[in-house]
């Protein structure tokens, strides 16, 4: 009976210490269900921002956010440096063209138009861009241009380049409709020779020639010396004139203020996972199932279409060892965990298209917390009042046929035909609504892709709105980092632009240029020991990355994005350098600098720019100047270790390095 009463005992403590340890795990729920529901950017900021701010920022935390010294003598100056007299009335006649593409070929296009324009000393007349015209069901409030830029403010900017004019004359214009006018299709290769060749004299003879604009372009991206004035325009039109409409700008700078809510830095992150690229450089097998179809499908096209010259079926994997390929969400968050960037770092998601989804962004969402984009920045009524009053797109009316009754059944069975009968075929699967309505619905029920309906239309009008938002943020970020820049493959791109205008505007902010190639073979080493101090892997991102933001990474994307693209890389022509005093007594030459990092055709800044950056720099505080000069030293550098006691950087650097053990 003893025994029996123990047991008792045993059982009935075992069954309270059940339910209290049940008890725990409903509390524990209870608390931490905040993390199931819909993730609010401006809520998770606050909550974030009540942590200890000032006890969150550590002895590495200011060197993930400074700018980089080596650049700050770079200052944006496309001014004229010789004769350049201001156009006349009198010229050769009208150009007016017509843009296809989406947002990086269109801000590409109307640069080179302008230059044209002033090549051939024509009237150009505002471009029409394409994926905003009326017939794509955007808000009769907005032409086709002035849809996505200040029309106005892009006819004063540049009035002293080319004369600009809204529309044709009404006579010019009826006969442009009944196509009595010369039109050509350049390439993005073309050069001036051809212009002013073939299309000069035609210009001189019919006074109106159009342009069709398909590859982003229509100039050769390096011209000669002897044309260095036009590069500077090509600078003036793109980062002065060619301005978003005020609602956008107003919006995208309210964004940035609520990403920088109390002083906080943030970094703009672009995935560059676009269909067309991942099929132009053959990326399929990156993904699984029905994206990969879908690339593959894109890809066939453009080999059809003479775009692609290889083969449909290519190795992925070594594609992207080679570095043609994105570097994917979850890759890229090793690498910032790597460069001591925290959990909480507020990460701006832009680009109007990643393919594959939320889905590819989960690894990366994972790691960092505050990844937000502009649908958790901006509430549904911001987005719609950019885009302005739309005629709603009528209903679908189509309803499902009535179901027949008993009697009508039974009816149809007695009139069939001689029995016995087959049994008719199983059904097939029933494809569901939800199946048919995105993009990629014709898949599961058609072998090609369908035409765009209009929803699809508007819907990529939309996207040219979406794409100016992040190119403000990503512009104004206090870090950028690119999955994917085309380095070198002649498409032009939305993170190129980007960093071409951060390089132009503040080169010394912190833009990264990683080197995929490189990076493709730290993810892939599998050497012994990689943890050790002399082969640590989080030392060599840190190191390659590091270089990345300075003369190096400048230095790479001179030779690999400059031949492509000019915006991209618009230095030395649209730039100057400041030089300090030592530099300036070893100078021989004004225009000659005798610097690490310096071009052909590279000028001393004027001395009105010298003393600006005077006064800018004795408002400095000493004691900053000398803890960035430190971090200069032990965080960018960061040399190479022998067996002779020279750890101590490296210890130093494992130590400040809070958020990720390379032992672990």
């Amino acid at each position: 009976m003893l025994v029996k009463s123990k047991i008792k005992w045993v059982a009935l403590g075992g069954l309270v210490l059940s339910f209290v340890s049940l008890l725990v795990h409903l509390l524990l729920a209870k608390y931490s269900s905040a993390d199931l529901v819909r993730y609010s950017a401006i809520t998770g900021f606050t909550e974030d921002l009540n942590v200890n701010i000032e006890g969150r920022q550590g002895a590495g935390y200011s060197k993930l956010w400074k700018n980089v010294v080596s650049l700050e003598s770079l200052q944006p100056y496309p001014n004229p440096r010789s004769g350049y007299p201001v156009p006349t009335v009198q010229n050769n006649g009208f150009i007016y063209a017509k843009i296809f593409g989406g947002f990086e070929k269109i801000r590409s296009s109307i640069c080179d138009l302008v230059t044209i324009s002033r090549l051939l000393n024509a009237t150009l007349v505002v471009p029409e861009i394409q994926e905003s015209t009326h017939g794509k069901g955007i808000s009769s409030k907005f032409k086709s241009f002035s849809y996505l830029y200040n029309e106005d403010q892009f006819i004063a900017g540049l009035i002293k380049d080319v004369t600009i004019v809204k529309s044709l004359p009404p006579e010019l214009n009826e006969l442009r409709k009944l196509k009595q006018f010369p039109i050509f299709k350049p390439k993005t290769s073309a050069s001036p020779t051809f212009y002013m060749k073939d299309v000069l004299p035609k210009l001189k003879k019919a006074k109106v020639v159009g342009l069709v604009l398909y590859d982003g372009g229509c100039l050769k991206p390096i011209l000669p010396s002897r044309l260095a004035e036009y590069q500077r325009l090509r600078c003036r039109v793109a980062f002065h004139a060619l301005r978003f409409r005020p609602e956008i700008l107003a919006l995208g700078h309210l964004m940035v203020e609520r990403l920088r809510a109390l002083g906080q830095p943030y970094l703009a992150f672009n995935p560059g996972l676009v269909r067309d690229t991942l099929a132009y450089h053959g990326c399929a097998e990156l993904f699984q199932d029905v994206h990969t179809e879908l690339i593959q499908y894109r890809r066939a096209q453009m080999i059809k279409q003479g775009i692609v010259k290889e083969e449909l079926n290519v190795d992925s994997h070594v594609r992207k060892a080679n570095g043609s390929c994105p570097l994917m969400p979850e890759d890229v968050g090793l690498l910032l965990r790597a460069m001591g960037y925290p959990p909480k770092t507020r990460i701006y998601l832009a680009g109007s298209e990643t393919f594959g989804g939320q889905r590819v962004m989960i690894p990366l969402r994972a790691m960092y917390t505050n990844l937000v984009d502009r649908t958790s920045l901006c509430s549904n009524q911001e987005l719609t009042n950019l885009i302005g009053p739309e005629i709603p797109f009528p209903e679908d009316n189509s309803l499902p046929p009535p179901a027949k009754s008993l009697d009508q059944l039974k009816e149809e069975w007695q009139k069939a035909g001689p029995r016995p009968r087959p049994l008719p075929p199983p059904p097939d699967r029933p494809i569901y609504r939800h199946e048919k309505e995105g993009w990629y619905g014709w898949v599961a029920e058609k072998d090609s892709e369908p035409d765009p309906s209009p929803i699809d239309s508007r819907s990529q009008a939309h996207r040219l709105l979406w794409d100016a938002l992040d190119y403000i943020v990503s512009v104004e970020a206090d870090a950028f980092f690119p999955g994917f820049n085309a380095d070198g493959s002649g498409r032009p791109d939305f993170s190129s632009l980007v960093m071409g205008h951060r390089l132009y505007e503040m080169a010394s902010t912190r833009t990264y240029r990683p080197d995929r190639k490189h990076l493709a073979e730290l993810f892939n080493s599998s050497r012994d020991n990689p943890y050790h101090p002399r082969r640590n892997w989080t030392l060599s991102v840190r190191q390659h990355l590091n270089k990345s933001l300075g003369e190096e990474g400048l230095e790479r994307e001179f030779r690999q994005s400059k031949p492509t693209s000019f915006l991209s890389h618009p230095i030395p022509e649209c730039s100057c350098r400041i030089l300090k005093p030592t530099e300036i007594a070893s100078t021989t030459n004004k225009n000659k600098i005798n610097h690490h990092l310096s071009y052909e055709g590279e000028n001393v800044c004027p001395k009105w720019m010298h003393e600006g950056v005077k006064t800018v720099s004795y408002q400095k505080n000493p004691a900053n100047e000398s803890e960035s000069q430190e971090d200069e030293l032990d965080f960018e550098e960061q040399p190479e270790l022998d067996n002779g006691g020279s750890t101590t950087v490296t210890t130093l650097l494992l130590e400040q390095d809070e958020e990720m053990d390379p032992n672990d």
